[in-house]
């Protein structure tokens, strides 16, 4: 069974009395342990497929399934206890905590959780390890470059163990040469963990560095490829 599943999924957004459709009969399964990229150009559906991933929204029409859980009949409730359960997210602006040090930004999700400091101080410097950064544990975001910001948003998506990590667009704002760090080390991390890594962006450069490639254009699937590119 896979791990997320999507059946002829569309999704429309209203716009005054305008309907604006952003994907158009979508299947597509993703399967434990997968490294994948959603590419296309802008306006393609690529962080309304993400959203849709990441249970932030709901398709129009269409299944959405996550560990073989239709989330059309869950309640937001129960949304948010699936996400916070199977999903972690990295964004394109790292969304860290700016009064918050490294540390502190990797722990909240564990206490948001409930967990006890002692346990959340432990997994988080551990997390924060395995992305390269125990040494700036105690500084806070705007003390560390752009890279070193996205390396603790993949520790904090990381922390509370998720089956799957949902990334949009997670090298927008940093070099060519970063941008390529960051993917190997998700890849690194994938590898390690058996974590299932999607992200989205419009940077062909960056497509050999994953396993499979899922083409949008105008909200449909173009192409897809399940070859293993990495090199």
């Amino acid at each position: 069974m896979p791990l997320l599943e999507m059946q002829a999924v569309t999704k429309e957004y209203r716009l005054g009395e305008t309907i604006v459709p952003a994907l158009r009969g979508v299947d597509l399964d993703l399967d434990e342990g997968e490294f994948a990229a959603i590419w296309g150009p802008s306006g393609s559906g690529k962080t309304s497929l993400l959203n849709l991933l990441g249970l932030i929204d709901v398709p129009t029409s269409g299944h959405v399934l996550l560990a073989g859980q239709d989330i059309a009949c869950l309640s937001d409730d129960a949304l948010a206890k699936m996400r916070n359960q199977f999903i972690g997210f990295v964004f394109q602006n790292f969304n860290l905590i700016p009064v918050l040090t490294a540390l502190e930004n990797v722990e909240l999700p564990l206490q948001i959780r409930g967990a006890g400091s002692r346990t959340a101080r432990v997994r988080a410097l551990e997390r924060l390890r395995q992305v390269g950064l125990a040494s700036l544990a105690g500084a806070r975001p705007d003390q560390m470059s752009g890279g070193q910001r996205q390396r603790v948003a993949i520790a904090r998506a990381l922390v509370t163990d998720p089956a799957i990590i949902l990334a949009d667009e997670p090298t927008a704002n940093l070099d060519s040469e970063t941008s390529r760090q960051i993917v190997d080390l998700m890849r690194e991390l994938n590898e390690l963990s058996r974590v299932t890594f999607v992200f989205a962006t419009h940077d062909p450069r960056l497509l050999d560095r994953v396993s499979r490639h899922i083409c949008l254009e105008d909200g449909k699937i173009a192409a897809r490829s399940m070859e293993h590119v990495f090199v």
